[in-house]
């Protein structure tokens, strides 16, 4: 984040030692680091609403998406209205009901009754 090297510390300790002297120092130290977690919170914590907001608007404009190809697709009255309904279940047990005779050559025959 910040380019500061080993000796830009060691000058930022000695004035700092210089300005509020050895008796004020440990308390100025851990004010200012209060003050930077507390930093470092609101930033994490403004970071993360930005996210929030950017998920939701993300699900927002799929939904609007979605919403127009619905919007374009036809009712489902009309897709029923156009068919007619199958009944599976009639249709097999109208197959398995059916005898099956084989003739002398062992071909299979369906026979109706």
């Amino acid at each position: 984040m910040f380019d500061i090297g080993f000796w830009e510390l060691v000058l930022v300790g000695i004035v700092s030692l210089l300005v509020f002297g050895p008796e004020r120092l440990p308390r100025v130290a851990r004010e200012t680091a209060l003050w930077v977690r507390k930093a470092r919170a609101m930033v994490a914590s403004v970071k993360a609403e930005i996210d929030h907001e950017l998920q939701l608007q993300e699900l927002r404009e799929s939904l609007a998406k979605e919403k127009k190809r619905l919007e374009r697709m036809p009712p489902l009255r009309e897709i029923g209205a156009s068919t007619e309904p199958i009944d599976s279940d009639k249709a097999v047990s109208q197959k398995a009901s059916e005898p099956v005779a084989t003739d002398g050559s062992g071909e299979r025959s369906h026979e109706r009754a």
